[in-house]
């Protein structure tokens, strides 16, 4: 194991074209797909916390649901909708980096959502109220509300991220796991561990906890600069 590690760390220093290429679009999908669920997320979160409608016990139950898709049944869905039988198919985004974005962001977004909508459900009857009292607009009471709450919205990101860094079926059977294209780290192990090559495989473990910790390391400074001001 130590010398397996050991590969690994001078690995990761060699400067590989490979594993810099598989390290590079799983970084464009992760933060692709992460800050596209948060737009997404975060304001449908809102909508389901703050506004008063028929059925919004029913959507806020279907989104929980949709929080459980399993990854292969959201990569089915995408292939057969950008295969060349698929309504998408014109769009050609089977065995992308593009598709695999849109695939996760079918998974990411209903976590963002829930996230929101359950962290906003505690504060809305104040906020209501005190919007109300001052008069605001539907929009402005939400725009208040999310600033307010800009902490829990990193912590949602977070959230989100971990996701995308973390998936494995989706993006698999959407981007095919192409070399030099759409091999991403967790795919990647995958392969490298089945065909005996622990040694790269370790070194795309590794480098993925530390772009994690770099990530979360990142926002929880920035969440405590947020906090001070």
């Amino acid at each position: 194991m130590q010398n397996i590690i050991e590969k690994a760390i001078e690995l990761m220093l060699s400067h590989d074209s490979m594993l810099q290429n598989i390290i590079s679009v799983t970084l464009r999908m992760c933060f692709s797909s992460s800050i596209v669920a948060l737009l997404l997320g975060v304001p449908l979160g809102a909508f389901l916390s703050l506004a008063k409608f028929p059925g919004k016990k029913g959507l806020i139950v279907l989104n929980r649901t949709l929080m459980g898709m399993p990854p292969v049944v959201c990569g089915l869905i995408c292939y057969i909708l950008f295969s060349g039988v698929g309504p998408l198919r014109h769009l050609e985004l089977l065995y992308t980096v593009s598709g695999m974005v849109i695939a996760q962001v079918i998974l990411i977004t209903p976590i963002v959502a829930a996230n929101t909508e359950t962290f906003l459900s505690s504060m809305a009857p104040d906020i209501l109220e005190t919007t109300k009292g001052l008069g605001l607009s539907r929009w402005k009471t939400m725009t208040l509300t999310l600033t307010e709450c800009k902490y829990q919205i990193l912590s949602t990101y977070l959230v989100g991220f971990a996701r995308s860094i973390a998936e494995v079926g989706a993006v698999s059977m959407v981007g095919g796991a192409i070399v030099y294209k759409t091999n991403v780290m967790t795919t990647a192990i995958m392969n490298y561990t089945s065909r005996g090559d622990f040694t790269r495989a370790m070194s795309l473990g590794i480098i993925l906890m530390l772009i994690s910790l770099l990530v979360n390391i990142i926002v929880h400074v920035f969440s405590e600069r947020v906090a001070e001001k």
